[in-house]
């Protein structure tokens, strides 16, 4: 459900109301089912909401109402607690396969200061639970951003732009490029994924006359991960890389700090954008915005990116299982 004081609820609502229009794929929520019914409420939404025992009985009411994995708490008494529990709980399904993805609503970072470790987000968070019911080696995640006309992938995410320089080093290029190149082949069916990455200095630096990463920083993990026999190129000047027939000579671009791969996917699909985090030995996507309180129960806030979340987020889920189907 994600922060029940923010937009998650709405466009949950919304999205389940456009299922039949979107052809959507049928999904539970995990929350409370006394703040979907509130919002409902606020939004003057003829929603029935159905709290169900298990995701068996959510397929079970998905076409007549929304089924909630009700968790008991409307989140107004504790919200950080009911946002971590409902974390937990869904990635336990997913991770579990009751469920065949995961897709997480906004959530603000002060909601996971009810754990008694800093997360700055969703994303370390689910590193850990896939740890936890996965019995696999703690993850790297890696976030990617996806619409029709652009993937992109920021090296460095929610760190102050003066931090990136020095956080930006060729092993996390080469870690990051090699995580997406594995997801574009397992999740994307591109077995050999074209991929460009940024210059982090205007002009790709200009031969050193305006900063000297692009030499000794990129090039050098370009280098490397071209001597594995992936495909890749760069570094290019990020004010060139991202016109219509720039795009179209790549299937995923490696920016080298959040606003750089954010800017223009959000410019292309402000409304449509999804969130993917690559890495994860289940899938997970989210919508490419935020909480939005202002908006919330207002009637203003639109779903589409949460359609395009959840319909990704089955795309995928199918194709992993496929997958694993194929493997046994």
């Amino acid at each position: 459900m994600g922060d029940p004081s923010g937009i998650g609820p709405d466009t949950t609502l919304l999205s389940w109301s456009a299922r039949e229009a979107e052809a959507l794929h049928p999904f539970a929520v995990f929350g409370s089912a006394e703040a979907m019914r509130g919002r409902a409420r606020a939004l003057g939404m003829d929603v029935p909401v159905a709290a169900v025992r298990d995701l068996d009985e959510a397929s079970e009411v998905f076409a007549h109402a929304l089924p909630v994995l009700d968790l008991g708490a409307s989140g107004t008494e504790d919200p950080d607690a009911s946002v971590v529990l409902a974390i937990e709980k869904a990635t336990s399904a997913v991770a579990s396969g009751q469920a065949l993805a995961l897709v997480t609503n906004p959530i603000a970072k002060r909601a996971l200061r009810a754990i008694p470790l800093p997360y700055p987000g969703h994303t370390a968070f689910l590193a850990v639970l896939a740890e936890r019911y996965c019995a696999v080696p703690k993850p790297r995640p890696i976030m990617m951003l996806v619409c029709d006309e652009l993937r992109v992938v920021p090296a460095t995410v929610h760190i102050p732009l003066s931090a990136v320089p020095r956080t930006l080093t060729a092993d996390l290029l080469v870690q990051t490029v090699r995580t997406t190149a594995s997801a574009l082949a397992l999740d994307f069916g591109i077995e050999r994924p074209r991929i460009t990455v940024a210059g982090l200095n205007p002009h790709a630096g200009e031969d050193n006359l305006i900063g000297t990463e692009e030499t000794t920083v990129i090039s050098p993990a370009i280098a490397k991960l071209q001597s594995e026999g992936l495909s890749v190129t760069g570094p290019l000047a990020a004010d060139s890389m991202f016109h219509e027939h720039a795009r179209s000579s790549y299937d995923v671009a490696i920016a080298m700090y959040h606003d750089q791969a954010l800017i223009p996917l959000k410019t292309l699909a402000f409304d449509r954008g999804v969130n993917v985090t690559l890495g994860l030995p289940f899938v997970r996507t989210s919508p490419d915005h935020g909480t939005a309180y202002a908006l919330a129960g207002t009637g203003r806030a639109r779903p589409n990116s949460l359609i395009a979340a959840l319909r990704l987020a089955a795309s995928l889920g199918a194709r992993r299982a496929s997958v694993r189907s194929e493997a046994t």
